[in-house]
């Protein structure tokens, strides 16, 4: 299960001199748990005689189920039916922080490696060669920084797994008695996860690694928000809600099950959050670095390392702060050349506003008007919901809960309405979370034939990419004139711009809060209040913008590199139905997908 944040700042122009900012807060993250055990050590799978393509098949079917299996959450979101993959028992478990389980993980990423090293490439169909190419360099990458593990966060303000683990449990969803009791049984282990996650943040603090003060203090008070009133707990009231509904219980199940959550929630749940608020007080100031990632011994390598891993670019640093600069002076010189050609657009810019509709609306509106440049949705059906409001301050906007693999009509968006979205950013926005992103891409994808496997895996810098990059298009659906359309999109993409821009000079430059606020003052941004709390953002989110606008830019210079590739047979419908279909991926793979490697290998049930 993957859970997809809108990241989006406010609407302002940012080349003139009269300015103001807000934060926008971000996205993406699953449960924090150790790499997943993948590896199998009772198959040996070189000894199979049978077909090399029925053996990798018969190994990503393993490794799917396996990783899986290992965190309940990640099952029950990932599988509506486990039973139809051969899951028929499973031990309840949010994972482990514990140096041991780290050490295995470890472990097993190197016996994947091996085993993924075994298959003949050239005797698979193209498709499975993909599939090969794509977790040999999840493997490669992420053994890279294995002697790095203290450098990673499992708290983080906006994405760490106390902002998100309530809305997973207040979403998770009862099909069956089952479910009640493996949700139940979850609540019990929340404790023990949480004291693992508290026993790694002291490792990293005996390590020099743990995070500043402002963090700590950040998610202390985000804690304290979620347990501040625990007999209207927003997982009481989801849990009687949704066990409400569950016709084949009796009424006297229903009131036990009720009981037992309620108490689960004061027992379990509510001291938890207190054992995380009071580990955090005591470590409080024992960060020994406030500022960005490149200050640690070995934070450049770490923080090169999430550049990569959240953005699929294999670009450097060096040469991403490029293509963004070049990026933000094409946007700025666009929206110039329209407002000097009839400054009144400024002023109207400033001010465009759209008809207020619903959200429902607004999907099935942009379903319609993406035809012009999409293939029609594979899925249409939706949900939308809303961030209780004990979690507001921790969480984005909006955001998109994936799908299960074998329950693609299942797509509930969360919108914060905390967030105050209203006209073109609640249009652009649920352009980002459903049509044509994040839930049109997933549910396409899936359509596809994605293999089971390859929806474990993170490509951040895809899936964001492709979410911004859609939202860009999607000011054109807006009925507004053509021109202040384009003002609001170029003046959006500069935005995010300056976001990567500072997020790459905080932890790959050393940038202090100094420079930030010289940076942006370059661009008539010059509230320092507001900028301190980007800058400490920035900070407690390392590469966390990034895959929003870099995997943004990679899709823009993919569509470019299709066009002179493809010549007259490109169409904006070919080139976005291919990206769909291939899936989530590095951009670097994606490319050589894109290119036609690996269909030209004419394999035989490619």
């Amino acid at each position: 299960m993957k859970k997809h944040y809108k990241t989006k700042p406010a609407k302002i122009i940012i080349i003139w001199l009269t300015i103001t900012i807000t934060l926008f807060s971000g996205c993406q993250a699953s449960i924090e748990s150790p790499a997943p055990d993948i590896t199998t050590e009772s198959n040996d799978y070189s000894a199979f005689t049978n077909d090399e393509r029925t053996k990798f098949d018969n190994y990503t079917r393993d490794l799917f189920v396996q990783e899986v299996s290992s965190n309940t959450i990640n099952l029950h979101y990932t599988l509506k039916n486990p039973k139809a993959y051969g899951i028929t028992d499973y031990n309840i478990s949010l994972g482990n922080l514990s140096k041991d389980e780290i050490e295995k993980s470890t472990s097993q990423l190197e016996n994947m490696k091996a085993a993924l090293n075994s298959f003949q490439s050239e005797a698979l169909t193209s498709r499975q060669q993909l599939t090969l190419d794509i977790l040999k360099d999840y493997c490669d990458r992420e053994l890279d920084v294995s002697d790095l593990t203290y450098y990673g966060e499992p708290l983080r303000p906006t994405t760490g797994i106390t902002s998100e683990l309530p809305v997973l449990l207040g979403e998770y969803s009862f099909n069956s008695q089952k479910d009640v009791t493996d949700y139940l049984s979850l609540l019990g282990c929340v404790e023990e996860y949480f004291n693992s996650i508290m026993d790694f943040e002291r490792e990293k603090a005996a390590e020099g690694l743990f995070m500043p003060d402002y963090a700590a203090d950040t998610l202390i008070e985000s804690c304290q928000a979620f347990i501040e009133d625990p007999e209207n707990n927003c997982l009481i009231s989801t849990f009687n809600s949704k066990v409400d509904k569950l016709a084949d219980l009796s009424d006297k199940k229903k009131e036990s099950y009720k009981l037992q959550n309620h108490t689960l929630v004061l027992e379990k749940v509510i001291p938890a959050y207190e054992s995380i608020i009071s580990g955090l007080s005591t470590l409080r100031d024992s960060g020994k670095n406030k500022e960005g990632l490149c200050h640690f011994p070995q934070g450049k390598q770490y923080y090169t390392y999430l550049v990569k891993s959240y953005t699929g670019s294999d670009r450097t640093v060096s040469e991403l702060q490029q293509l963004t600069e070049n990026q933000r002076n094409s946007d700025i010189m666009n929206m110039k050349q329209i407002i000097s050609n009839d400054p009144a657009l400024l002023s109207a810019s400033s001010n465009a506003s759209v008809t207020a509709e619903s959200p429902e609306s607004i999907l099935n509106t942009l379903q319609e008007k993406m035809l012009a440049d999409f293939p029609a949705a594979a899925n249409g059906s939706f949900e939308i919901n809303y961030v209780h409001e004990s979690l507001q301050d921790a969480l984005a906007p909006a955001f998109y809960l994936t799908a299960p693999l074998d329950d693609m009509s299942h797509n509930v968006i969360y919108i914060n309405g905390k967030s105050g979205y209203e006209g073109v950013q609640l249009f652009t926005t649920l352009a980002h979370e459903g049509y044509p992103g994040h839930l049109y891409q997933t549910t396409g994808s899936a359509a596809a034939g994605l293999e089971p496997i390859r929806s474990l895996l993170n490509y951040p810098g895809y899936v964001e990419g492709w979410a911004t990059y859609v939202e860009m298009i999607s000011y054109n659906y807006l009925d507004l004139q053509a021109e202040i359309s384009d003002i609001l999109m170029y003046n959006q993409s500069a935005l995010l711009s300056l976001y990567a821009t500072v997020d790459m000079g905080i932890h790959y430059e050393g940038w202090s809060l100094e420079d930030v606020i010289n940076f942006f003052g370059e661009y008539g941004i010059n509230n320092e209040s507001t900028i301190q709390s980007i800058y400490e953002l920035i900070i407690e989110e390392p590469a966390h913008y990034l895959k929003y606008y870099i995997g943004y830019l990679e899709f823009l210079r993919l569509k470019e590199d299709m066009k002179n590739t493809w010549g007259s047979t490109y169409t904006d419908l070919l080139f976005h139905k291919k990206i769909v279909d291939a899936g989530p991926m590095p951009f670097y793979i994606l490319k050589k997908y894109m290119n036609g490697e690996y269909e030209s290998k004419n394999l035989p049930g490619k």
